[in-house]
Order: C-alpha cells, then sequence, then structure tokens
C-alpha cells in the first residue's frame, strides 16, 4: 500500500499510522490509536517492573562469626520466612572471623539446619558455597507448599473462629438458662408466700376461738373486776 492510502485510511478512521516495523524492507506500518497504544505499553512495563520487583533476592545474615546464639538465628529464619512466603528468593549468609576459617563445617551446618527449619517452604537453590570469609546459599521459593501451608493455615484459624464463636454461644446460653431458673425459684417462693398469706386471711373462725377470744382478759380488765 502506497504511504499516502495508508494516511488518507488512517485519518478517515481518526486514528495514528504507527511505524512498526522500519527496518523491514518496506517499512511495516499499523493504524492504531497511538495514545491507547502508549497506555497499554506502560501498563505492561509497570507490571513487568512488580513482578521483577516481587521476585528480587533478599539476605540474611545469620553473623559475622559462627558465634551466634540460637535465639538470634532463629530470629533470623523467621524473617527470612516472610520473604519466601512473600515469592522472594532468599540467600542466607554466614560469616567467618579470624581463625574460625579452619572450622567452616561448623558453619556449614548452621547454614544446613537454616535450610532444615525452611523446608516447608523453600527449596535450595544454590548449595552452600564459600567466597572469601563468607559462606552462603541461595532458597528458592517452593510456591506448591507455601500454598498448601497458607490453605492449612486459613483452615486452623477458621476452626478456632468457629470453636470460639462456639464457646461464646454456650456461655450465653447457659446465661439465659441461669436467669430463667432464677426468674422461676423468685416466682415460686413469690406464690407461696401469697398462698399462706391467703389461707391465714380464708380460714373461718371456730366458736371455740370466739369464746377463747372472750375469755381471756387484759390486766386494766382484771383490776377493774377487783374494784
Amino acid at each position: 500500500m502506497e504511504l499516502q492510502e495508508a494516511f488518507k485510511r488512517a485519518q478517515e478512521a481518526n486514528l495514528d499510522l504507527v511505524e512498526v516495523a522500519p527496518h523491514s524492507r518496506p517499512p511495516v506500518c499499523r493504524i492504531m490509536d497511538y495514545g491507547k497504544h502508549r497506555y497499554e505499553e506502560s501498563k505492561k512495563e509497570q507490571r513487568a517492573r512488580a513482578k521483577s520487583k516481587a521476585a528480587e533476592m533478599k539476605e540474611v545474615r545469620l553473623g559475622r562469626t559462627i558465634k551466634v546464639d540460637q535465639h538470634d538465628i532463629d530470629i533470623r529464619v523467621r524473617k527470612a520466612r516472610k520473604f519466601l512466603i512473600a515469592g522472594h528468593k532468599v540467600q542466607i549468609t554466614q560469616g567467618f572471623r579470624g581463625r574460625e576459617m579452619q572450622h567452616r563445617g561448623h558453619g556449614r551446618e548452621i547454614l544446613n539446619g537454616v535450610v532444615e527449619q525452611l523446608s516447608d517452604i523453600s527449596k535450595v537453590e544454590t548449595p552452600p558455597r564459600q567466597v572469601g570469609n563468607r559462606m552462603h546459599l541461595i532458597l528458592a521459593p517452593d510456591k506448591e507448599k507455601i500454598q498448601a501451608l497458607l490453605r492449612a493455615q486459613a483452615k486452623e484459624e477458621a476452626r478456632l473462629a468457629a470453636e470460639a464463636e462456639q464457646v461464646e454461644a454456650d456461655a450465653l446460653a447457659e446465661k439465659q438458662a441461669e436467669e430463667e431458673r432464677s426468674a422461676v425459684d423468685v416466682a415460686g417462693e413469690q406464690t407461696t408466700t401469697d398462698d399462706s398469706i391467703k389461707n391465714i386471711d380464708d380460714s373461718p373462725i371456730t366458736p371455740e376461738e370466739v369464746k377463747s377470744e372472750e375469755t381471756i382478759e387484759t390486766p386494766e380488765k382484771q383490776a377493774d373486776s377487783v374494784q
């Protein structure tokens, strides 16, 4: 197609004529919305940078000497675990100081211990190797193991939440039952008291009780009789 004809078609479609293969003979052009094309390309670049950043290497240093406390190692292992779950590769580095270079086997044991602790979510990409006064290895995240671990954690959290809800519901039901029992007891006591009062008020007075009341003299009456 002639260049003028291509320009004409682009204008009729209210689009742009973009050269996509300038080094070919003849050059290759495409009719497109160049602004939309640039936008899509920028989004692809952003996704590529994000993916590259997500897979970047992280380094966790166990210490400058092999005389490192196990508590400190555990802290660094937890840090490496977070990086691996986030999708990063992790380089574990163990330093040696002075004559410790003669005890490289101990440093290798420390690194192997770290590998063992992280074996549930990672795999060894580069085994331990010595570089100067440092020994390091590289761990890569194992996606299948990480997904399985996350599923198990979510399932356990759901189970604990359900148990907590059940305990709360049982406690509420027990409280309501206790309140109902208390209300029934109070009502029963009130009914008994009312019945007792009613029996006393409604009971008929016998002739003997009337005669007894008439014969009872108070001290004042007895004094009047004597006079």
